[in-house]
């Protein structure tokens, strides 16, 4: 303990400016001018939210509605409390627009942002998209802010040297250094996959979501995203090519309203690579249908084809496909390379809007449901097809379907989106509501 005491004391008795002696052009680093050119525009974000405290004796009861009920009839509604969440997020241009994660706001009802120079503002929330996990705010001020405009993430090169810069477990502006260690990695998260990201080795931290990743020369490159569980040295980030598209549809509509490309496809499992005598090691997923007059139909796409590659990316199922159609927005030109007649094609085709009636129909095919608004919330099934998923597991008209894959069905932009996304998996958790019971059912889809 001496040691270390003796160690302090003369580390503090060198001489003032010691530091400076040597050639201040060696402690001036490229990253020191990233950071001085960057961080006045990184912003930290608190958000407050109210959250309705459970049943206190819900661990002892477990989830039985009739204690439930018990507790609700006889004891007082559930209390409220407010909690707070920190994030990070950068200034992007001179009206005051935000970019950082949605799942830095989601939920939140009140947001702050607090710059480098310790200037303190609310926020509000343009508008956010969960499939990218993008959102963008806008600071009420009319003072004039710093910002870094979004530069482009096309020609990163594995190894080359970037900056984080954000609010990790509440410190604020703190900065770590390190190197793309990977492009294009694909990451679980719950239920979903999510693809594309830039993985880093500069250290990203719980707070730093929704912070800026800059290369050397302090061009915003990427957004900071999440860590890898248990982890030291892994981190990801959304490249900022794919966040300038959605920020884009973010400030002119406020969401990024689901796209198209007329497409249905499928797994290939081994019986078929063995019938279609397809070369070994090919993946993709099978087109099993085309609408002529959509937009991949208009690209060259036939029934039949494998799509290999999407956009640039390998693809391995169908799964996949719709993970990276979600990323799309409309008037988006996708590039498709596809195997067929024992070659390979490229193609293209420019995305759409969901045409009006599909998700209807995409409801009816998968889940064999005919389903309607209710005004209690959720929606009515309305009618059941006959030896359909639902139907072999008890589903019936008269039933209220209340979430599917846990997403609570509380408007029509839900009900699209959970529709929309049973493209390309062959189970679907719902919540149904029969009289006053509700029970989770899995059915199988097609």
């Amino acid at each position: 303990m001496k040691a270390v005491v003796t160690g302090l004391v003369l580390c503090s008795a060198l001489p003032a400016g010691s530091a400076g002696a040597g050639d201040p052009f060696l402690r001036r680093t490229a990253a020191v001018e990233a950071v001085q050119k960057v961080g006045p525009s990184v912003v930290n974000i608190t958000t407050e939210q109210t959250v309705t405290s459970q049943n206190p004796f819900r661990s002892f009861l477990g989830a039985d509605p009739l204690f439930e009920r018990f507790f609700e009839d006889f004891f007082e509604p559930r209390a409220s409390r407010r909690t707070q969440s920190l994030g990070s997020g950068v200034l992007i241009d001179a009206d005051r627009h935000v970019l950082t994660n949605e799942h830095v706001i989601a939920h939140a009802q009140r947001i702050r942002v607090l710059l480098a120079d310790d200037r303190e503002f609310e926020a509000r929330l343009v508008g956010a998209d969960p499939n990218n996990d993008l959102a963008v705010l806008r600071v009420e001020t009319d003072e004039a802010l710093p910002w870094t405009p979004p530069a482009r993430s096309g020609d990163l090169l594995v190894g080359e040297p970037v900056i984080a810069i954000g609010n990790p477990f509440g410190l604020a502006n703190t900065v770590t250094t390190g190197v793309i260690s990977a492009l294009d990695r694909s990451i679980r998260h719950e239920n979903r996959v999510f693809h594309g990201f830039l993985q880093t080795d500069a250290s990203i931290n719980p707070g730093n979501s929704g912070g800026p990743l800059l290369n050397a020369e302090g061009d915003l490159i990427g957004i900071n995203t999440a860590i890898y569980a248990g982890a030291d040295g892994i981190g990801f980030a959304i490249p900022i090519d794919v966040a300038k598209r959605i920020v884009r549809e973010l400030i002119a509509h406020g969401e990024v309203s689901p796209v198209w490309l007329g497409l249905e496809l499928q797994d290939i499992d081994p019986r078929m690579h063995d019938v279609m005598e397809l070369p070994r090691g090919l993946r993709g997923a099978l087109v099993s249908g085309v609408q002529q007059d959509g937009p991949a139909g208009r690209g060259g796409l036939r029934q039949g084809d494998i799509v290999v590659r999407f956009d640039g990316h390998d693809l391995r199922t169908a799964r996949e496909f719709y993970d990276l159609l979600d990323r799309c927005v409309v008037g988006q030109e996708v590039g498709l390379e596809v195997w067929r007649e024992g070659g390979s094609a490229r193609l293209s085709a420019s995305a759409e809007g969901v045409p009006d009636g599909f998700v209807g129909d995409l409801a009816a095919r998968l889940l064999g449901l005919e389903l309607m608004p209710h005004p209690a919330g959720g929606y009515a099934i309305h009618a059941v097809r006959s030896a359909s998923g639902s139907d072999k597991v008890g589903i019936r008209r008269g039933d209220l379907l209340l979430q599917i894959n846990g997403r609570t069905l509380a408007d029509g932009n839900q009900l699209r989106r959970s529709i929309l996304d049973l493209r390309g998996r062959t189970r679907a958790h719902l919540l149904v509501q029969r009289g006053r019971g509700r029970y989770p059912v899995m059915i199988p889809l097609g």
